[in-house]
């Protein structure tokens, strides 16, 4: 331990350096900050549910970034059998917490209490430390022993012993292997427009949580704070490996889960009930969607359409980047190159076969104050419903319309301008009839560069909005001919240089760069350096409503770049701005699963075949096979790119169609997973780990998972590669295509020939699978094709799944079906609800493995003749059975 000289000595040199700029985090030596006095518990009161207590200051106080708080309060609330909520706040100042009304707080359940609790909150009184350990075994899950609280106006510090070599997945957003690296990895949560994704920086939305895995079971922490922070993950500091939370705000508001010594879903599940149940999507969404920024003109966009169709790939949905707006400005279309009346000739097009359109919206508005035929500016300045500058004038930045004001998602009146802006642009009968929405930019990003005094030079020396550099088409060409609270603070925060600077990636390191400025004010008096990191999930959770009250009582669709904890309970997400590299294409993996998997966001894809540089045949092909297993799958890139749709080159155009076949073959077995997520919270997608929790092989990968709960996806990954070792734990697989089986050993097999029109697909045993019979070009189409169920017994001979239908579109359904099908005792029995007419028949049963020629098939327990409708394999062990049964009842298929 530092002396306490020697700690003085940091403090004036921490005091001096803040006089030149800031101490950032590289300049913050562990050793004094473990020297710093820590609180002692006092005034200690237990009730049946939980405790309360003072913290009060162990000692001299440190003052490293600011003043110790002398007292603090710690609330400890035992909320549900699986879940403790710790929190620690300053009782003399009403601190920021993240609005409840952004974050809804869990609902706790009446009878917990500490002794029914599958994990326990201990504490030591002086040094004040506390652990959460498991209560059936006393395995410690976190433990702050020996490293002090630091409780300061602009820092506060919480660190954690963790395992060597801990398996931690979590705090998003970034660009970092799925299983984070424990020695020396900072993680920085504060969003920015991180044009490239790089991998070790803070992107565009925040996750402040992690789920650890052990041998011994796997549990989960959230800290529920939404200021700007550092997470360092850390390998040889002193006292062994740590955890370490470095926050410049608000307070701390811990979910401890206790998650599960078996099954890691269930870890995904109690994550649920905290931040909200994934929303469920419109079937039409799971289709492929095409974009690309860079589309000059109307024409252009129909070409794309024309051009799909012609190459025989299915295009469910076409989207328009910025490209379709007059000066780049929000609810506008231009005039010359996306006229009205032509683009509401394609939404017609495209509505008339069954496919859909969506164009991008962004949140910053152009400042038009002298521009009187600029609707959404004076709307939006009618109600007064901008974020302010700290003088109280309009906030002023630089985005794409050139000097923009922003949307206060905490304004009263916003919900009512978002609304309105919504129903007047998109409206079905004047204006572009959109089925779902795209927004972008919303960290919320800008262009200007600090000290940003004069946004209107910076405008014109960026060239915002950009001019274009194409003469307009005719507008008569001919297409489609071929083919919460208020805040009260303490006054002597610096939020524009806080005294710990966060590892912020943009540009100078400053809070502000790049962003909205850090000191804007909203409506209820919060300021942005406390909910910078809300904004893009409020936007996101406005535009959901304004498509609802659009569209009343039908599933919005959106898509949005920014998010924080609990967003996911109304939207989707892509990754952002990737590159076109095979390192991209290898990472998407593992941002989608820690989005999917762990966020509980799981509508999720990245730009397909990416969006920044030149992507390339083999590239593309490859990432058109990966990107039909994203939940979310668009093909999209940048203005400055070459064109990559799918049809450009034949391998891709190949590769496409035989992805998006399989894709939709089984898009009822992934919608039906989608559904059961949004009841409990069960991923959607699952890493090797999650279904083999006990194999330490699999802690680390994040180049293979599953598909909804069995289709093991596993792509080649090598530049331009054609073979590929596929890790199969111990247990039962079957190939998708041919049906062979494969039994796994808990070791990886060599697959060498593997050309760019395929992918290594494997079905896990033990599910029955509900497959439609053939493929379609809409999502319209394939619903009026009939299902085949294919059973992969497991190594026991038996099997499980589940079928959900309903309309596809509505929140509230009329009526659904929910179809369970379990296969024992060589007999598929197939039963459930059967409320919704789905107008399809299952067409036949496959059943796997099946070693030995059956002497008699029953179907309903009547006999079925051999060659009319039941034939037997003798090399692919395959037994099919015709059924031709409708959808409206079970039936069953014994095999003697």
């Amino acid at each position: 331990m530092r002396s306490l000289t020697k700690l003085r000595s940091f403090i004036s040199l921490a005091v001096l350096l803040q006089s030149f700029g800031l101490v950032t985090s590289a300049e913050v030596d562990p050793n004094i900050l473990e020297a710093c006095p820590g609180y002692r518990a006092t005034n200690v009161k237990t009730d049946w549910n939980g405790l309360t207590a003072d913290l009060v200051l162990g000692g001299k106080a440190c003052n490293v970034f600011g003043d110790d708080i002398a007292k603090l309060k710690m609330q400890v609330t035992y909320e549900t059998k699986d879940r403790i909520h710790v929190k620690i706040t300053d009782p003399a100042d009403k601190r920021y917490e993240v609005p409840e009304s952004v974050f809804p707080r869990p609902k706790t359940s009446p009878l917990s209490n500490s002794a029914s609790s599958s994990i326990k909150f201990e504490y030591t009184a002086s040094p004040f430390s506390f652990t959460i350990s498991r209560a059936a075994t006393r395995e410690v899950l976190f433990s702050t022993k020996n490293h002090p609280l630091i409780f300061e106006p602009q820092y506060l510090r919480v660190k954690t012993s963790i395992p060597t070599n801990a398996n931690i997945y979590g705090f998003g957003e970034h660009t970092n292997p799925f299983r984070l690296p424990p020695d020396n990895t900072t993680l920085t949560l504060w969003s920015r427009d991180a044009y490239g994704i790089p991998s070790n920086t803070n992107l565009y939305g925040n996750h402040p949580v992690y789920f650890e895995h052990r041998t011994t079971g796997s549990h989960g922490v959230l800290l529920l704070n939404s200021n700007g922070m550092d997470i360092k993950l850390r390998n040889g500091e002193p006292g062994g490996p740590s955890l370490e939370y470095n926050v410049i705000g608000g307070v701390l508001d811990f979910y401890f889960l206790a998650g599960s010594t078996s099954d890691p879903t269930e870890l995904a599940r109690q994550y649920a009930q905290v931040v909200g149940l994934p929303a469920e999507q419109p079937y039409w969404s799971f289709g492929f969607h095409q974009c690309r920024f860079g589309y000059h003109d109307y024409v252009d966009v129909a070409g794309v359409i024309s051009k799909y169709a012609a190459a025989n790939i299915p295009l469910e949905t076409m989207w328009t980047d910025i490209d379709y707006m007059d000066r780049r400005r929000v609810f506008t279309v231009d005039p010359q190159y996306f006229p009205m009346n032509r683009m509401r000739e394609i939404v017609k097009y495209l509505h008339d076969h069954n496919q859909h359109y969506i164009v991008m919206t962004d949140p910053a508005v152009a400042y038009t104050p002298s521009d009187k035929g600029y609707e959404a500016y004076h709307n939006g300045a009618n109600l007064d419903i901008w974020l302010k500058a700290a003088n109280g004038s309009d906030s002023l930045g630089v985005v794409w319309p050139g000097v923009s004001v922003y949307p206060d998602w905490f304004h009263p009146h916003i919900q009512e301008y978002w609304n309105s802006e919504f129903k007047r642009f998109y409206s079905a009968e004047t204006g572009l009839d959109i089925d779902g929405v795209w927004i972008d930019m919303n960290e919320p990003a800008n262009f200007c560069n600090l000290p940003c005094d004069d946004p209107f030079q910076q405008a014109i020396d960026q060239q915002m909005p950009p001019q274009r550099t194409l003469s307009p088409p005719a507008p008569d060409v001919p297409i489609f001919t071929t083919q919460s609270g208020q805040l009260n603070r303490r006054a002597d925060r610096d939020i524009l240089n806080p005294p710990y600077a966060i590892n912020n990636a943009a540009p100078s390191g400053a809070l502000s760069s790049k962003t909205a400025a850090v000191d804007a004010k909203h409506y209820n008096g919060l300021v942005e350096y406390d909910v910078h990191n809300l904004y893009g999930s409020m936007m996101s959770l406005a535009t959901y409503d304004a498509m609802l009250a659009r569209r009343p009582g039908r599933r919005p669709l959106v898509i949005t770049r920014s998010t924080f904890a609990g967003a996911g309970s109304k939207v989707g997400k892509w990754l952002g701005d990737n590159v076109s590299t095979w390192e991209h294409y290898r990472k998407s993996i593992g941002g989608m699963l820690a989005f999917a998997s762990v966020f509980q966001i799981p509508m999720v894809g990245s730009d397909i075949c990416g969006f920044a540089g030149d992507t390339n045949e083999n590239l593309c092909a490859r990432w058109a096979m990966l990107g039909a297993f994203y939940p979310f799958m668009r093909n999209h890139n940048g203005d400055t790119s070459i064109s990559q749709e799918f049809y450009l080159w034949p391998t891709v155009a190949e590769a496409a169609r035989r992805a998006i076949d399989v894709r939709y073959r089984l898009l009822d077995y992934i919608y039906t997973a989608f559904h059961q997520a949004s009841l409990d919270g069960t991923p959607v997608l699952h890493p090797l780990w999650f279904k083999y929790p006990k194999d330490s092989n699999t802690y680390t990968l994040d180049t293979q998972f599953f598909y909804g709960d069995s289709i093991l996806v596993s792509p080649v990954t090598g530049d331009d590669a054609t073979s590929v070792d596929v890790y199969f734990p111990k247990d039962t697989f079957y190939d998708f295509h041919t049906f062979a089986p494969l039994k796994g050993h808990g070791a990886a097999v060599n697959f060498p020939s593997v050309n760019f029109t395929e992918i290594p697909l494997h079905i896990r045993g033990g599910v029955v699978l509900p497959l439609r019979e053939k493929s379609a070009m809409t999502t319209l189409e394939l619903r009026k094709t009939d299902f085949e169920f294919v059973v992969a017994p497991d190594a026991n001979g038996e099997a499980r799944g589940q079928l959900y239908l309903d309309d596809g579109d509505s929140i509230v359904q009329k009526r659904t079906t929910e179809v369970k099908m379990v296969y024992k005792n060589n007999s598929l029995i197939v039963g459930g609800k059967f409320g919704y007419d789905a107008g399809v028949k299952v067409a036949r049963v496959k059943i796997l493995g099946v070693e030995k020629k059956p002497r008699g098939i029953l179907v309903d327990a009547r006999l079925v003749k051999e060659g009319d409708r039941w034939t037997w394999d003798e090399a692919t062990k395959i037994l099919e059975v015709e059924v031709g049964n409708g959808l409206n009842k079970g039936f069953t298929v014994t095999v003697w």
